[in-house]
């Protein structure tokens, strides 16, 4: 009899739990696995206790460490980032610190930058001060869930950052949040396609006339997949999808791997004009470092055609991205962002377009001490995805391109994209956002510099290749 009671009792607790876990709404995991999900928590809690009988360290796993997804966890949830008894990490990079740091009384808030141009060749009806340095880069609707979009989209308005659309064209989860949008335009077109496959004059035209689209940026590649157009699976294409990309719904989503009318230098130059004409805003490229002659005879051109030159431009790094891909491309194709950055900043130097072109970098940058990094080797901006794909809860699952992701960030299937809180993961998002620019700024006050636009290369010294193959060349003004 009392073995009954006691099974009551607890089968009870087991459903009360449940239904406790289905109304919460902070964390995901709990809401898609009720009760099971605990196992996740505990494991993560007590893992701090039990290091040292772990067989795998805290920075082995692969392609982020629990290290880095620990500090965007803590920090999207307003938890403490302070650390004590030394360091774990085991750098390849090191900040040179002033022998006279700069006193509060001594900070200067971050100014913003322009990007694009009022007057002359190449000039825009509304360029755009840019007010952060860190930002969202580009993952598509469709890949992303709804509920992930339209918390980034309020997260990033809270935060002031700007969010980027991905190629999957301009959805209303984009603009949900008010924030200030980058479209972004892949080899297909995606929302600003006629039926071909060729550029809608009077649909880019549309997508300008929203006041919070700021900027337009042309992909010729990513990191993912470089020489390769997206892949969006047909299980994703909705009818909303496809709709808003402008293809039929149910079929795979494959682009070209590249712009049909996009072919060299000067035909990159005449859409980036052609583009900036028709909307009056900044127009950027997206592209992953890999012949360098091409970097040379871009900015050659620019600088003959001045008209068709990007405001700025976006180097993703070849370490593969949020985008589902083959390994030979992810793995093996197109430079590092380590490579990559102090490359192209070189070439943009040499060919004294510093002051007309911005850059942006991209891949694997989630943390302060990368964002600082990239800032120093020549970056007037950093953009993460992952990075805020783990402030919205991603678990690094790898189930990305299969609609399941367990936490709802990438999943196709509704009770899944559920368990997703937009607003418990817009704060999140914005969290996470406001304690990059924080960090970095104390990393500058550390180097001597009142902001961060005095970061140079002399900032930053190699000491050794480190575990994840993190290279920082050692620089000079």
């Amino acid at each position: 009899m009392f073995g009954l009671a006691a099974l009551a009792v607890i089968l009870l607790a087991l459903t009360l739990l449940y239904i406790h876990d289905k109304r919460q709404t902070a964390h995901t995991i709990l809401r898609n696995y009720p009760i099971i999900g605990y196992f996740r928590y505990f494991a993560e809690t007590l893992g701090e206790y039990m290091r040292q009988y772990q067989y795998l360290p805290d920075w082995a796993e692969r392609p982020f460490n629990r290290l880095e997804r620990g500090w965007v966890y803590r920090s999207a949830k307003g938890v403490s980032n302070l650390r004590s008894f030394g360091s774990e990490n085991v750098p390849s990079f090191v900040f040179r610190n002033a022998a006279f740091p700069v006193l509060d009384e001594e900070k200067r808030p971050y100014p913003g930058k322009l990007i694009g141009i009022a007057e002359g060749k190449g000039a825009c009806r509304k360029p755009y001060m840019a007010r952060t340095y860190f930002n969202i880069s580009g993952m598509s609707y469709g890949a992303l869930s709804p509920a992930a979009v339209t918390a980034l989209s309020r997260g990033a308005k809270a935060a002031g950052i700007w969010m980027a659309t991905g190629e999957g064209g301009l959805a209303p989860a984009h603009l949900s949040g008010g924030c200030d949008i980058v479209m972004q335009m892949g080899t297909a077109k995606y929302g600003v396609r006629n039926p071909d496959g060729t550029l809608s004059e009077d649909k880019l035209r549309e997508v300008a006339a929203h006041e919070n689209v700021r900027m337009f940026e042309v992909k010729l590649a990513q990191g993912a997949k470089p020489g390769k157009g997206g892949i969006l699976p047909g299980a994703k294409v909705t009818a909303e999808i496809a709709a808003i990309r402008g293809i039929p719904q149910g079929r795979d989503s494959i682009s070209p791997n590249r712009h049909h009318d996009i072919g060299n230098v000067r035909e990159l130059g005449q859409f980036v004009q052609r583009v900036r004409e028709i909307t009056g805003k900044p127009v950027g490229v997206k592209f992953v470092a890999g012949d360098t002659e091409f970097l040379d005879s871009w900015f050659e051109d620019c600088i003959a055609h001045p008209e068709g030159c990007p405001d700025y431009i976006q180097i993703d790094g070849g370490e593969g991205g949020t985008g589902a891909a083959p390994s030979a491309l992810i793995d093996y194709v197109g430079l590092p962002i380590t490579l990559a950055l102090p490359l192209v900043a070189a070439a943009r130097e040499r060919h004294g377009l510093q002051d007309r072109i911005r850059i942006v970098a991209s891949a694997k940058l989630i943390t302060p001490d990368k964002v600082a990094w990239a800032l120093c080797m020549g970056a007037d901006f950093v953009s993460s995805a992952r990075g805020f794909m783990f402030s919205l809860g991603c678990i690094q699952a790898m189930k990305c391109g299969s609609g399941h992701c367990p936490t709802g960030v990438t999943a196709s299937v509704p009770s899944l994209i559920a368990g997703l809180d937009p607003t418990d993961k817009a704060a999140r998002v914005a969290n996470y956002a406001l304690q990059v620019l924080r960090e970095v700024e104390i990393i500058a006050h550390a180097c001597g510099l009142a902001d961060p636009t005095g970061f140079r290369p002399r900032h930053v010294t190699q000491i050794e290749r480190g575990v994840g193959g993190f290279r920082a060349p050692q620089g000079s003004d």
